[in-house]
């Protein structure tokens, strides 16, 4: 499997060519698939595709993992640049989705209006799928551990008003290969305790090779805080040490300071993932 991050937040520092953002794009070419696995928040992880060797317009298949602009925003573009590729999303019937702090809101929610403008192209996912051989879509996660502290300012808002986001519009990507698992978290805004719980028990006695994607440890983006307390992200970096995983590559809604953080805990056991850095699993 080869696995190349189109944008995120930082790039690798020879390459002041590619444009980063707040937002998460990567490029996943396995099971003889190639696969777009969120898409960033407009059309820079299409421009860094082209100066990373990677034809947008061969994707087979884009995988949405939440309905938050910083990774579904660049699928309208993606769908004028790729004419064949479906796109998947979670089902939600969520009116929107807001950031709410200091008494202001902002919206993050996806752009709606693509949906009506290329609606055979969407494929919204309520259980578990197969998309292709060995790629799966997971809906129904875990909910043994708590959901990362910085969603307390994240909220859904429908015609009853403003109520704390439950989530329930993520999902994650598994890719089982011969030798393990890869696993895909978007933001695990569910929690990436509770995403690998789940994948524990869909594939009992199965090596997970790798992790990939963000944590969602940071609190307030805008002052990269961190999501609850230092102990709080030890504790997390404990506990998954107790699944059996190779490695973790994380980057993204994680934050560079709780990354610090589970580095000191976990060591050459986890890795940052930075726009333009390519890996082999």
């Amino acid at each position: 499997m080869k696995i190349t991050t189109l944008v995120e937040n930082t790039r690798l520092e020879n390459r002041p060519d590619l444009s980063v953002e707040k937002g998460l794009s990567f490029h996943v070419s396995a099971m003889g698939k190639q696969i777009l696995f969120d898409a960033g928040n407009g059309s820079k992880f299409y421009e860094n595709a082209a100066l990373l060797d990677v034809n947008i317009e061969e994707v087979d298949a884009a995988v949405v993992s939440h309905w938050h602009h910083d990774h579904g925003g660049g699928i309208s573009p993606f769908l004028k640049k790729n004419t064949k590729a479906k796109v998947y999303l979670r089902q939600a019937d969520n009116l929107g989705y807001a950031f709410k702090v200091f008494g202001l809101k902002f919206d993050v929610g996806l752009n709606t209006s693509m949906f009506s403008e290329a609606q055979e192209r969407f494929d919204y996912i309520s259980k578990f799928t197969e998309i292709y051989p060995n790629i799966f879509i997971v809906t129904d996660l875990s909910k043994k551990h708590s959901q990362p502290k910085g969603n307390r300012y994240l909220y859904t808002r429908n015609d009853s008003g403003y109520q704390l986001d439950a989530f329930d519009h993520e999902l994650m990507m598994v890719v089982k290969e011969d030798d393990g698992l890869v696993i895909f978290t978007g933001c695990a805004h569910n929690g990436v305790l509770n995403m690998l719980e789940t994948a524990v028990e869909l594939f009992p006695d199965t090596r997970i090779k790798a992790v990939v994607g963000g944590f969602h440890l940071v609190g307030l983006p805008m002052f990269n805080t961190i999501g609850g307390t230092r102990e709080d992200i030890e504790q997390i970096g404990r506990l998954l040490m107790r699944f059996p995983i190779d490695k973790l590559y994380t980057c993204h809604c994680t934050g560079l300071k709780a990354y610090g953080i589970l580095k000191d805990v976990l060591g050459e056991q986890i890795e940052y993932l930075p726009t333009g850095r390519t890996i082999e699993i």
